[in-house]
């Protein structure tokens, strides 16, 4: 299945999912994750591994982390090629003044926001989906 690519049914039955979790974002500049550690996600860079993990793990670690956030996770099956539904996601946030980084899963799309404004969040999301 490749996913939906309507972007009118993908607003409609997006169906945003707010998990309770804090996560945070770490750089580990030796390019290794520490034994044991389960990111959400992971991106190279230039300057080291980033990776998205849980606040707890990151404090257990005693690892420095910036970007304190909740996810929220768009639960529709989206098409990796479907066209404008981040950029509507995005822009609806923005609007609110809330910051969204975007993580694209092989299924479904994943909205990190800051945790104090993750209820404003879903809320934004959720009158998006009403119309």
């Amino acid at each position: 299945m490749s996913g939906e690519q309507d972007l009118a049914r993908l607003r409609r039955r997006m169906a945003p999912l707010l998990h309770g979790e804090l996560y945070v974002y770490c750089c580990f500049e030796s390019f290794t994750l520490p034994d044991g550690l389960q990111p959400l996600s992971t991106v190279r860079e230039a300057e080291g591994l980033t990776a998205v993990v849980s606040k707890q793990d990151a404090l257990a670690l005693g690892a420095a982390f910036v970007f304190e956030s909740r996810l929220i996770t768009l639960t529709i099956h989206s098409s990796l090629d479907a066209v404008g539904l981040t950029a509507l996601v995005a822009g609806e946030l923005a609007s609110q003044g809330i910051a969204c980084n975007v993580i694209a899963g092989y299924h479904h799309d994943h909205l990190l926001v800051p945790a104090t404004r993750a209820d404003d969040a879903m809320q934004v999301l959720s009158g998006l989906s009403s119309y």
